[in-house]
């Protein structure tokens, strides 16, 4: 859907650096053996390095809240006690051996740090407050510091399982103020530092659907969404709340970019390591924002694309899903020189894929998203947007149906699929698998809708979608695009717009083609 809200991080941090040898973030440096013989048996360690996805502290006299301060402040006063509060998010494949907690000083008082897990993650920096504080458990560390102290380290034992997400409060017991350095702080951010060994892999029950190197499933179709369209609500936490409304997980989480921004952020890294709710991501970017397709293709932002590569390499090992200025029929301007022909677009897209693999990427899937409207279908240029085979892993579709009659693409979801261009010719569906066979579909948007203030039961268009993905073996996700206002602010293209939509909407989402588990 064009106009797409970009996700608003609630750290604007700066990139991450490399420290004595290891990479600050979600990535690994091998440690050498110390013998031949040690590396015949065991398997050999890592240090990893996790930066926090949530920091912030919690003052008792103030109900605000504190999570962008580039300071962490602790207390024991009685009237004014101010605990800080961190959470990390450990990947996937490792086992745990050891974790260290480091946090840093801008200024220390004489006294004890005490460091407690906190068992509640389900909290961000910008909500807890005296009220919303979750419950403490049992210490599990703690530090001597002096007001000449300026770094502080606690050995966290078992506290570390494993991949998940993990809180932690950090209390003083000195009456003055103790200041740590936040994530915020342009130095001196809390780091999680793990000793880790490759986890051994699971076996899967037979017959399950898994994931692939391209995370193309075995069998089944990836279920995923973009919830808390048009809207300024942080999106891993409208994902939540969609899923809980919805009933299932929603394995692919959308979120958009553009231009310079830092991503993937710390909340989208975390909503990937939830081992309750296993995920992966679907990162939309708009590289030329704010300049053109063709400065892009030129070289005229590697630096943009580098620093994005180098946050990846840093922080996100993890397979995921990128595409590249979707709907670009939309934002073709069809005149020579104008760096916004389809061409161009087409240039761009290479130029930037081949850009990260240079760089080292290598855990990205690339989808081109096309919108598939018949009136761009019918443009002369529409057929040069395509970047080619070698760049591209998936196909990909942003379409809509209405469910009012007698409105704009009235329709069940076949028609979503098969908008051919006007004047007649061959439907989207069709063209991808005939133009590129072997290319496996992913409908990155899709949706139902009415205007706002004409609410239309949406159960028919819901109920339409299993019979068509029994027809249609190309398609592998599905990622709904949930909003209550679209970009014209008239068009409601939420799920749980009326009871009955909300009922038939869980019925699909429960359906068991949708059990996918990512390799």
């Amino acid at each position: 859907m064009r106009g797409c809200p970009t996700v608003r991080s609630s750290k604007a941090r700066k990139p991450i650096l490399l420290v004595t040898g290891l990479l600050v973030g979600a990535t690994a440096t091998t440690v050498v053996p110390a013998t031949a013989a040690t590396a015949a048996t065991a398997a050999p360690s890592r240090q990893l390095k996790l930066s926090a996805m949530d920091d912030t502290y919690v003052s008792k006299a103030h109900r605000a809240t504190f999570g962008n301060h580039d300071r962490l402040l602790l207390s024991a006063q009685a009237r004014d006690t101010k605990t800080a509060f961190l959470k990390f998010a450990v990947p996937a494949g490792v086992a745990v051996k050891g974790a260290r907690l480091t946090l840093t000083a801008a200024s220390s008082a004489a006294g004890k740090l005490t460091v407690r897990r906190v068992a509640d993650y389900n909290w961000t920096e910008n909500t807890l407050t005296p009220a919303t504080t979750p419950a403490l458990g049992a210490p599990i560390a703690t530090a001597t510091t002096t007001t000449a102290t300026k770094q502080v380290a606690f050995e966290l034992g078992k506290a570390i399982a494993g991949p998940g997400i993990y809180a932690f409060a950090v209390q003083s017991s000195a009456k003055k103020e103790t200041r740590l350095r936040s994530a915020e702080s342009g130095t001196g951010r809390p780091v999680l530092t793990l000793t880790t060994t490759p986890a051994p892999k699971a076996a899967l029950p037979a017959g399950t659907c898994v994931t692939n190197a391209k995370l193309v499933p075995s069998c089944g179709v990836l279920w995923g969404a973009a919830a808390g369209g048009f809207t300024e609500e942080r999106r891993d936490v409208e994902h939540r709340k969609w899923e809980k409304l919805s009933g299932r997980t929603a394995t692919i989480f959308h979120a958009y970019h553009k231009g310079d921004q830092k991503f993937p952020t710390e909340a989208e890294i975390a909503m990937t390591r939830d081992p309750a709710n296993p995920r992966v991501l679907l990162l939309n970017w708009r590289v030329e924002y704010g300049s053109t397709w063709a400065k892009v293709a030129a070289g005229k932002h590697d630096d943009r694309i580098d620093r994005f590569a180098a946050r990846v390499k840093a922080t996100y090992p993890e397979k995921f899903f990128l595409v590249l200025n979707h709907e670009p029929e939309d934002d073709v301007i069809a005149r020579a020189g104008s760096g916004m022909t389809a061409k161009d677009f087409a240039a761009s897209y290479r130029h930037v894929v081949k850009r990260l693999r240079a760089k080292g990427v290598t855990n990205v899937i690339n989808v081109v998203a096309y919108m598939g409207n018949e009136n761009w279908m019918a443009k002369s240029w529409w057929k040069d947007l395509y970047p080619g085979d070698d760049v591209v892993d998936w196909m990909g579709l942003d379409s809509y149906i209405s469910a009012e009659k007698n409105y704009y693409h009235y329709g069940k979801f076949a028609d979503l699929l098969d908008r051919a261009p006007t004047g007649g010719g061959t439907g989207w569906y069709d063209w991808a698998t005939t133009r590129h066979p072997g290319k496996p579909i992913m409908i990155v948007e899709w949706g139902v809708y009415h205007r706002e203030h004409k609410i239309v039961d949406k159960s028919a268009q819901f109920n339409s979608v299993l019979p068509e993905l029994a027809k249609r073996p190309a398609i592998k996700a599905i990622s709904y695009f949930d909003a209550k206002n679209d970009a014209s602010g008239n068009r409601d293209i939420s799920m749980n717009s009326s009871a009955k939509s909300l009922a038939a909407f869980r019925k699909l989402a429960a359906n068991p083609l949708f059990n996918v588990t990512i390799g």
